[in-house]
């Protein structure tokens, strides 16, 4: 006499088939649902800054940029909105190319 152990005694090899199909298929569905709504990518980028706020909008008059003025895009600055190169350690740990907006007078 053979000593059966679990699963196959409690549940037949066609029903742990048919259940392992029912789960790999909800999770396809799951997966485009998600895709195709946008909920698996709503997600918050600016985790420190002003989180009160419903809005950031930051206002710099052109007559504060000077020559040159660069903003943080990245939201990890500590001297936000303003670039402090922080940008570069995010890149690095997660893969990312973002960089900052430059704003600078044209040469004459």
């Amino acid at each position: 006499m053979s000593n059966s152990t679990f699963p196959t005694d409690a549940l037949g090899k066609a029903q742990i088939a048919l259940a392992i199909t029912f789960l790999a298929g909800g999770l396809t569905i799951g997966y485009i649902i998600g895709r195709r709504t946008g909920l698996a990518f709503a997600v918050r980028h600016n985790k420190r800054i002003s989180l009160e706020k419903d809005k950031i909008a930051d206002k710099v008059d052109l007559e504060d940029i000077g020559d040159k003025k660069v903003f943080c895009r990245c939201w990890q600055s500590k001297k936000f909105p303003f670039c402090d190169g922080s940008h570069m350690a995010h890149n690095k740990e997660t893969g990312d190319n973002i960089g900052p907006l430059i704003i600078q007078k044209r040469a004459s």
